[in-house]
């Protein structure tokens, strides 16, 4: 029995249209999601991913280096059904490029990652336990979070305060939030109205649904590497080999 027989979310957004500019110079000559760790592309950890979670179809957005980008897809022949969401003309951002794929992504929930995100199942897929975890009756988001204290490479303060049933707040100033996103979640389309110009970041989804008491997350029960910069990769190499 297939995913969409069981009612489950079978479509999925992989964002992979920014600068990269934090991973300079390596993205100087390639888009970010197209540098390897361990060996392989960061596009492709995501896109293994999703083939595994049982994602049947998936939009990509491409802007910096787009042609790289869809050549790299072309080459890998996936078994998923692959879509372009072109960003050529403009950066939209996060939020900015939902709304540009609005059509594309239907009027079911569906799953958004970020394609240089970098994350290892624990016990359950990771995309299976934010699909059973999903209730459209309350939520409208559904954030995959990794505690702050295990968020390999992550320099940040945090993203997020989690209550006992799951419900997000933003971190509070002065304060370490204990929750980082890992760049995964599942969204409703019933986000994607109203943008406040054409790029915007999901921030501004997020505080809608946070407003509306319809954000919540999950911890994340694998491993999560933060690749933003090129010191990063053979810390978080080395982590991967020990697991």
């Amino acid at each position: 029995m297939s995913n969409s027989d069981k009612g489950g979310i079978t479509t999925a957004m992989l964002m992979a249209a920014g600068l990269g500019k934090r991973m300079r110079p390596l993205t100087a000559t390639r888009p970010k999601p197209l540098v390897k760790v361990a060996g392989k592309a960061l596009i492709d950890h995501a896109l293994d991913r999703m083939q595994a979670g049982g994602i049947e179809t998936v939009i990509v957005n491409v802007h910096y280096l787009a042609d790289t980008v869809e050549a790299h897809l072309r080459a890998r022949r996936l078994p998923m059904r692959v879509l372009i969401s072109d960003e050529r003309a403009q950066l939209l951002e996060t939020g900015g490029g939902l709304m540009k794929a609005r059509e594309m992504l239907g009027d079911a929930p569906f799953l958004c990652a970020n394609s240089d995100n970098l994350w290892i199942d624990g016990p359950r897929d990771s995309i299976g336990l934010l699909r059973d975890l999903w209730d459209d009756a309350r939520m409208d988001a559904l954030l995959l979070l990794v505690p702050h204290a295990r968020a390999t490479c992550h320099t940040g303060p945090g993203d997020f305060h989690m209550d006992a049933l799951g419900r997000l707040s933003r971190r509070r100033p002065g304060r370490v939030a204990p929750f980082v996103f890992t760049g995964v979640q599942i969204l409703s389309p019933r986000l994607l109205v109203d943008p406040p110009a054409p790029a915007f970041s999901t921030n501004v989804l997020w505080n809608r649904a946070i407003a509306a008491g319809r954000a919540y997350g999950v911890s994340h029960q694998g491993l999560w590497f933060d690749v933003g910069t090129p010191q990063a990769i053979p810390v978080d190499e080395a982590d991967l080999r020990h697991g």
